[in-house]
């Protein structure tokens, strides 16, 4: 017996990809520019930068995402009334006509695109050897120990992201049309508000130290369930978030420039600057002072 197939249609699909990276820059960064031959996109992760799309200038702020269009020149210009932003840049290549419909577009992320955005910036981690923080850095390195189908994951997610913004773009010129109310996703939306209650908690709170008990009494959650929400919404336990957030902060301080490394640690309820560079040096791979120099000689490179 002879059973039918269908071949599966392609509408958008990522032929190259020409860059990916992910940048901590300090204030009074500035990008002269580029112009090319392929799409890049720009999302602020935290933040905010000044970006130039031909004759048109956009402030952008954390969730936000701009598309540059092929042959459109661009610039990236942190001021000093802005705050630090840390940058995820990803340039590829694609045929798509239906691309178009991002083409000058600023957009706000939601959750569920920025967990896609999240998946594609982790596997570019896995894929490809650092350096991802130089703007004139453009030859990708893979990694010889790459996780199985690491590349073909960045395909993938890019192209769902893609397609789910271009929906987005279409639907907006649309009708609205019936919304459908589901259990699981009411569940999924109220689990993903209360993770991000105990977050702004944490980041009001960066300069206390909690226990877990408090974080569960103050939450009303049991122990069991802290753990869940967060496994399933950050891959992280909660007291590793705050840790990281602490971390997040520090990096944030001394790329202001505002504080030395003692008052870092101070700020961030460190009893000493000794555990602090410990962390410090845990989670980023340097030490603050390190860090610091570094953040400078990108700025005035």
């Amino acid at each position: 017996m002879e059973f039918p197939r269908i071949y599966l249609q392609e509408s958008l699909s990522i032929g190259h990809l020409i860059s990916f990276h992910y940048f901590e820059y300090a204030k009074g960064f500035v990008f002269d520019g580029e112009q090319h031959d392929f799409w890049e996109i720009l999302y602020v992760d935290k933040g905010e930068v000044e970006v130039r799309a031909d004759d048109v200038v956009h402030v952008l702020q954390q969730g936000n995402m701009i598309f540059h269009k092929p042959e459109e020149f661009h610039t990236v210009h942190v001021s000093h009334a802005h705050k630090p932003p840390n940058l995820i840049v990803i340039a590829f290549a694609c045929e798509s006509t239906a691309m178009s419909k991002l083409a000058n577009k600023v957009v706000s992320l939601s959750d569920r695109e920025r967990n896609m955005l999240s998946m594609l910036t982790q596997e570019g981690f896995n894929a490809f050897l650092p350096p991802f923080d130089s703007p004139s850095e453009h030859q990708l390195e893979r990694n010889p120990e790459a996780p199985f189908a690491s590349e073909q994951l960045i395909k993938s997610y890019l192209e769902m992201l893609l397609i789910t913004l271009i929906r987005k773009q279409e639907a907006g010129a649309q009708p609205e049309t019936q919304k459908f109310k589901q259990s699981s996703l009411q569940k999924e939306k109220a689990e993903s508000l209360k993770v991000q209650q105990i977050i702004t908690y944490l980041n009001d709170h960066l300069a206390d130290s909690f226990t877990l008990d408090h974080l569960c009494q103050t939450f009303h959650l049991g122990k069991s369930r802290m753990k869940d929400l967060f496994q399933s919404q950050k891959g992280i336990g909660v007291m590793e978030a705050f840790k990281s957030l602490k971390i997040e902060q520090a990096k944030t301080y001394l790329r202001e420039g505002n504080y030395n490394i003692t008052e870092v640690a101070n700020l961030l309820g460190y009893t000493s600057i000794h555990y602090f560079s410990r962390d410090f040096k845990k989670t980023v791979g340097m030490s603050p002072s390190d860090y610091a120099k570094s953040v400078k000689a990108r700025v005035y490179s």
